[in-house]
């Protein structure tokens, strides 16, 4: 933290030329935002998607400047690190903040919950989500301003994961939440750590395997260079990855500008949902061929995770926030008729 406050101070003189300003008589606003993605992975393409639909749709009035890899914090200290002036726009995900509130966890990975993207996105644009969000993100003096959700995630592992008993004493990567307490329930030794230490992690010998991303990404990160074992389709995690932006510097933003921004995420959603539903699909087959082994989970346990899930959800929502933002996907889930 003291870290952080060092390079807040000395990131004032750069933040001069942040946020909005006039130029030729038009609005223009520059953002740094930093991405947890390497440039190379499917996500990291997609995040140079949005960067360029927004620049192109503003004409140039919005300039982004975008850190890949966490280049400039750890993953887990963008959020802060926007918040506090060092970066203006957080391009990770909600479920790292768990820390400061449970209810991050349900702004993140609802793990088990939804099936698909399309139904977590339905929540967010028609279950009034974003402004749900937006009562826990303003709190943190950042602005929540949409998800893309890759869908279900494969685990990687260096042995067999080829149902719920595998998961005794199988050590793995995890992100911090309600992650760590559903995998130790089933038995696993969940180890936290950052998203770009998985690699040397596993090749090393310090875990077993990893929750890191879906098939696609994680063979842009080369994890199954040394873990041969991976379960798909995925059902464990479906993470959305949020943009969120420090609250002051998107109230300054002109109107039109928000709009190109969210309606741009809500664009870059739709296209990383469907590129990664069909890459993944003959990433499936090229893995196959290369011998690495793909396990379908049986229903019996799918329903087995699903049960240690729901009552994870209960016991994870430890203050108001987190227990509003879960009433809230429980009750569009059963109006959908996705959950009893």
């Amino acid at each position: 933290m003291k870290l952080l406050k060092t390079a807040a101070t000395a990131a004032v003189a750069a933040a001069m030329v942040a946020g909005t300003a006039m130029a030729d008589g038009h609005a223009t606003t520059k953002l740094r935002i930093q991405t947890h993605f390497s440039p190379e992975t499917l996500s990291g393409k997609m995040a140079a998607k949005y960067i360029d639909d927004v620049q192109t749709m503003s004409n140039g009035e919005i300039a982004i400047e975008m850190f890949y890899s966490s280049s400039v914090v750890k993953s887990v200290e963008t959020f802060d690190a926007a918040a506090t002036g060092i970066l203006d726009c957080d391009m990770t995900g909600g479920a790292y903040q768990t820390g400061k509130n449970p209810a991050f966890q349900f702004a993140g990975d609802l793990m088990g919950g939804y099936q698909n993207p399309y139904q977590q996105m339905a929540w967010l644009l028609h279950g009034d989500g974003r402004a749900a969000l937006n009562q826990l993100y303003n709190g943190y003096d950042m602005e929540f301003i949409g998800w893309w959700i890759p869908g279900p995630e494969s685990l990687a592992s260096t042995s067999p994961i080829r149902n719920a008993e595998d998961f005794k004493d199988w050590k793995f990567r995890s992100p911090p939440g309600l992650a760590t307490k559903v995998f130790a329930a089933m038995g696993a030794s969940p180890i936290v750590m950052d998203f770009n230490e998985i690699f040397t992690a596993l090749e090393t010998g310090i875990i077993d395997g990893a929750d890191a991303a879906n098939l696609t990404n994680n063979v842009g990160l080369g994890l199954y260079d040394i873990a041969t074992h991976t379960n798909y389709p995925g059902f464990h995690s479906m993470p959305a990855d949020h943009l969120a932006c420090r609250k002051d510097v998107w109230d300054a933003m002109p109107d039109g500008h928000k709009r190109i921004m969210t309606v741009a995420m809500d664009s870059l959603a739709l296209h990383n949902a469907t590129i990664n539903e069909v890459q993944n699909a003959q990433t499936a087959k090229d893995l196959t061929a290369k011998g690495v082994n793909l396990y379908e989970w049986t229903p019996e346990d799918l329903q087995s995770y699903r049960d240690a899930v729901q009552v994870g959800w209960t016991e994870f929502a430890t203050t108001p926030e987190a227990k509003a933002l879960l009433e809230s996907h429980i009750a569009f889930l059963k109006d959908m008729g996705a959950m009893k």
